[in-house]
C-alpha cells in the first residue's frame, strides 16, 4: 500500500508550518517539522560550544547524534540525547544555527535518511526547503509557498511578540530572514528550490484558512 505523502516547500515565514499542521490534522496524517531536526542539531552544536559554520565538527555531530520524534496528541515532540528540546529550539540564536548547519551535506545526509524513514512507515505531510525537490521527490502532492519578504518578517515577529515579552527589533527579524533565505537558496547541496511538478502558492495576501483550503482542494481533486 502506498503511503500518502504531502511536500510543503518555501522559505522561512511563508506558512508553511501552520498550513502543514492544519493539514496534517484535517486529513489524520501525521505531521513532520523537518525544521526542527536542524534546529536540533545547531543547538546541539552551540551547547557544545562549536561553531554552526564548523563543518568538520557538525559531520562529527550528525553521526553521533541521537535525534527521537514523538507524537503526543499528535503534535511533534523532538528529543535530542534523551532531553525534549521542543521549546528550547525557537531561540532566534538556534534559527541562524539552523540554516547554518542545513547546508552541511553530512548533516542533511543524515537527517534526510530519517524522514525518508518515517515517510515510509506513515502518512506524512513534510514541510521544509528540499522535501519535493530532494527528501521526497516521488511525492504525490507537493507545493512551494512564497510571500513577500516584508510579510514573513511580519508575521514572524508578530509570533515572537506573541509568546516573549523580550524579543528581537522587527529589523532584526528581516535581516534573520534575509540571510537565512540567501544562505538556504544558495547552499550548494539540495539547496531551497521549487521543484518542476510543484504547485506555487503565493500567501502574501491569503489567509492561513485561505491557503489550507487551496491545497485541499488540489489533493481532493
Amino acid at each position: 500500500m502506498s503511503r500518502i505523502n504531502i511536500a510543503i516547500d518555501g522559505p522561512a515565514g511563508a506558512g508553511k508550518s501552520t498550513v502543514a499542521k492544519s493539514i496534517s490534522r484535517i486529513m489524520g496524517i501525521v505531521y513532520l517539522d523537518t525544521g526542527a531536526m536542524y534546529r536540533t542539531v545547531a543547538l546541539k552544536a552551540l551547547n557544545s560550544g562549536l561553531d554552526t559554520k564548523d563543518a568538520a565538527s557538525l559531520t562529527n555531530i550528525a553521526e553521533n547524534i541521537d535525534i527521537k520524534i514523538e507524537y503526543k496528541s499528535n503534535e511533534q515532540r523532538i528529543f535530542l540525547d534523551g532531553t525534549d528540546v521542543s521549546e528550547m529550539i525557537r531561540t532566534p540564536e538556534v534559527s541562524i544555527g539552523a540554516s547554518n548547519v542545513a547546508v552541511i551535506p553530512a548533516v542533511r545526509i543524515k537527517l534526510v535518511e530519517l524522514q525518508r524513514k518515517i515517510a515510509q512507515e506513515m502518512d506524512v505531510v513534510m514541510d521544509g526547503r528540499d522535501i519535493g525537490t530532494f527528501v521526497l521527490p516521488n511525492a504525490k502532492y507537493k507545493f512551494f509557498l512564497i510571500a513577500s519578504l516584508d510579510e514573513r518578517a511580519r508575521r514572524r515577529y508578530d509570533e515572537l511578540c506573541a509568546k516573549n515579552t523580550e524579543h528581537p527589533s522587527f529589523e532584526e527579524v528581516r535581516n534573520d530572514i534575509a540571510y537565512r533565505d540567501k544562505n538556504d537558496s544558495s547552499r550548494a547541496f539540495a539547496p531551497l528550490s521549487k521543484a518542476k511538478d510543484a504547485i506555487e502558492i503565493d500567501t502574501t495576501s491569503l489567509s492561513p484558512q485561505e491557503v489550507i483550503e487551496l491545497i485541499l482542494s488540489k489533493i481532493n481533486k
